[in-house]
């Protein structure tokens, strides 16, 4: 009986022997136990993947293409803002956007700096407002003064620079005699910088304003007296010790030094 059970367990196939033979000699497994894991939907995965990767390539250069390169999202608009003495047609000819060009396109920089070119203009800022309207925001000039020459009145602005000629005389500006009107020089820096510090009350009634030294400002009222104001400094006290000085008579007033003011 013994012999009889151990000679059934030799004839029995080995299990150990058997899974071994599932892997092929170069330990890779056949194709039907790959299949059985899910190689095959894991390959079906990535195959999709690349075509999803692919297609969204393609938008983004489909996208690119129209974007820079076709009017679709093209200026088909310029509005102007901010213009009241300079002429709004005159911004828009000097910036000169071109109809339909491609937003991303445009050089905001240049544009801008076409613009600034114009005479009356100080600052400006040009943006895009999308889908297809540039917008150009500018900043004027505003005369603090003006000079007299033969072809007519020059207004000044607050950085001393002669930026417009003018028919007529302006009215409620003081005229700035200095020998040369120019943002780079001392004197006309010395008096914008005075007009531009000088209180409200008192600027209404300058009529001229003259300075041979950036140390030496002073301006006739509109009675006919002359205030020697000096520099820009202590602006809020010399007008002070003025209207005290101003209720005594006298022609010049000089409150360069406001300690020590004096009256002739």
């Amino acid at each position: 009986m013994a012999t009889r059970a151990r000679s059934e367990e030799r004839s029995r196939p080995s299990t150990r022997r058997s899974s071994s033979a599932v892997r092929s000699r170069r330990g890779r497994r056949p194709l039907t136990a790959r299949r059985r894991t899910g190689t095959g939907v894991s390959r079906r995965r990535a195959l999709r993947r690349r075509w999803v990767a692919l297609l969204t390539v393609l938008t983004v250069a489909g996208l690119t293409y129209i974007v820079l390169f076709t009017s679709l999202l093209g200026v088909r608009s310029v509005e102007v803002h901010g213009a009241n003495s300079v002429p709004g047609d005159q911004i828009l000819a000097a910036a000169a956007v071109p109809d339909l060009k491609p937003m991303l396109l445009l050089d905001t920089d240049e544009i801008a700096a076409r613009v600034t070119a114009i005479p009356g203009v100080a600052t400006v800022d040009v943006s895009r407002s999308w889908p297809s309207t540039v917008d150009i925001t500018v900043t004027e000039r505003t005369p603090i003064g003006f000079t007299a020459a033969t072809d007519g009145f020059h207004l000044v602005d607050s950085g001393g620079l002669d930026y417009k000629t003018v028919q007529n005389k302006p009215e409620g500006l003081p005229e700035v005699q200095v020998a040369a009107v120019a943002p780079d020089d001392p004197v006309t820096r010395s008096v914008v910088a005075v007009l531009a510090t000088v209180p409200a009350p008192l600027k209404g009634q300058i009529t001229v304003v003259r300075a041979k030294t950036p140390g030496g400002v002073e301006f006739t009222l509109a009675g006919g007296k002359t205030v020697r104001w000096g520099n820009a400094e202590k602006a809020d006290r010399k007008a002070q010790v003025l209207n005290v000085l101003l209720t005594r008579e006298g022609q010049v007033y000089d409150v360069a030094s406001p300690e020590l003011p004096t009256v002739s």
